[in-house]
């Protein structure tokens, strides 16, 4: 899996993300280990729920920011693509209306609507969304907050369980 990752030289190079210079030095950011990792994945998570444009760039600056991984996080922020935008819009709207205890929510129509524009970044979306925003905002953040904190202890419990594993098998194997 290594192999597939770009190295940290190559990234530092990038005239996109070059400029952030020596930031990018530090070891946490590229390698695979346990806290960077579900720091990153925690970061993307958090910008894949709650900003619709730009979360991978938004997301790789906090990962340098915060020192968490910058691949983990620019990943995670996949959660919301073309396949579950939709359905997130839609739980979003279902948590906003709960919690606002607005007993009339946004028309599912219009919410689908919005929805799908949103998804192909067409730049009449905004109006629609005015209409159904204040439940979709309010559900979006409570995506984002619990959805990292969520995905960050879930990371954290999945690498030891991994890591207890082959320290399992590797005495397994010595034994015999």
């Amino acid at each position: 899996m290594r192999s597939k990752l770009p190295t940290a030289d190559s990234i530092r190079g990038n005239r996109w993300i070059g400029w952030i210079g020596p930031a990018l030095h530090h070891p946490r950011l590229w390698h695979l280990n346990r806290k960077g990792v579900a720091l990153g994945v925690a970061i993307g998570i958090f910008f894949g729920f709650l900003i619709p444009l730009a979360q991978i760039p938004i997301a790789a600056l906090a990962a340098v920011w915060l020192r968490g991984n910058i691949i983990a996080a620019v990943s995670a922020t996949l959660i919301t693509n073309p396949l579950t935008f939709a359905p997130i819009y839609v739980l979003a709207n279902k948590i906003g209306s709960f919690v606002l205890d607005d007993r009339v929510s946004a028309d599912d129509n219009l919410l689908a609507g919005v929805a799908y524009q949103a998804s192909d970044l067409v730049v009449g979306w905004i109006d629609k969304f005015l209409a159904v925003g204040q439940h979709i905002a309010v559900g979006l953040s409570l995506l984002a907050v619990f959805g990292s904190i969520a995905s960050y202890f879930l990371v954290l419990w999945i690498w030891k369980l991994v890591v207890s594993y082959e320290w399992k098998t590797r005495r397994h194997s010595r034994k015999e």
